[in-house]
């Protein structure tokens, strides 16, 4: 899916749920804006929840040693924050065969 097509899904369902009068130019900036409080949150190692889906959560990953596939060199990797996303339990049974 294309930030597009996640614009005009949720442009679609906000308009049969209950505001007709949005436009497509005004569900990207809620986009764009729920983005960038959502970066700023998880930079400041916080969490950010998304309801129905899970959370969004900052972690810390230590450094440790890696090897160049093409070459079998070894690399020293640093340590740096990463983004896990924890889905929420109705997702996890929703997503089982």
């Amino acid at each position: 899916m294309t930030k597009r097509e996640l614009i005009e899904k949720a442009l679609e369902t906000a308009r049969n749920a209950r505001d007709r009068n949005l436009t497509l130019t005004d569900m990207g900036a809620a986009l764009d804006s729920l983005c960038e409080v959502a970066a700023a949150e998880l930079l400041g190692g916080g969490e950010v929840p998304l309801p129905g889906l899970g959370k969004l959560k900052s972690r810390d990953v230590a450094a440790r040693k890696g090897r160049n596939p093409r070459t079998g060199e070894t690399l020293d990797i640093p340590a740096h924050k990463a983004v896990i996303f924890a889905a929420c339990k109705d997702l996890k049974e929703a997503m089982k065969p």
